[in-house]
């Protein structure tokens, strides 16, 4: 069981966000990724009828969540949380058998073909435990992403959720999650994405 102690969380501007993609292609080469899948990704739509059309981006990864599902239903209790409430996966433990991919509402697990277990994102946690902050933190060059101790009231992330209306995917599930929208529409809200109003 990982430092309760601590709770890692993301926090995603989207008014920042250029989709440049930079967040997808260091988190491949830092962590190893397969070539067909990913950690972390941005999805893009168009919306809106010309000439009032709209680009809207929505990065994505796993979310970490307090009430894990993914966690919940491993058979051998391979999905557990480290540091911070980090949810990470022991290879060692897994079976491979996808209960927990499909188990989790934000399609952010797969089979790895390498190892034949579940793999994800772990917000980076062997830089995390260095002193760094996650590739993709550290790479996004619009600054639109923060990583930090929500617990600490001093962290970046504890004061951007104390100054900002946030939101947070699929919150009529119940399971906590630990990354946090600035400016996510209503747009994407209709997208399975439900909104959090409010400031912390």
């Amino acid at each position: 069981m990982g430092d309760t102690t601590k709770r890692y969380v993301m926090v995603i501007d989207l008014r920042k966000c250029v989709t440049c993609h930079a967040c997808t292609v260091v988190c491949k080469a830092e962590n190893g990724v397969p070539a067909g899948f990913f950690r972390t990704w941005v999805e893009e739509a168009d919306m809106g009828i010309y000439p009032n059309v709209t680009r809207i981006k929505l990065p994505r990864l796993c979310n970490h969540c307090t009430n894990a599902p993914c966690e919940n239903v491993c058979p051998v209790k391979a999905t557990y949380k480290a540091e911070g409430g980090v949810v990470v996966v022991d290879e060692e433990k897994c079976i491979g058998c996808r209960y927990c991919i499909a188990a989790c509402p934000y399609d952010a697990r797969y089979i790895n073909p390498e190892t034949g277990t579940a793999d994800k994102c772990t917000f980076c946690l062997h830089r995390v435990e260095a002193g760094l902050e996650p590739a993709c933190v550290s790479t996004c060059i619009s600054h639109s992403r923060y990583f930090g101790d929500l617990n600490d009231p001093e962290s970046v992330v504890s004061q951007l959720l104390r100054t900002n209306d946030f939101q947070v995917m699929r919150s009529d599930l119940g399971t906590a999650p630990s990354v946090f929208y600035i400016g996510l529409n209503e747009h994407m809200a209709s997208k399975n994405v439900h909104v959090l109003r409010g400031r912390r």
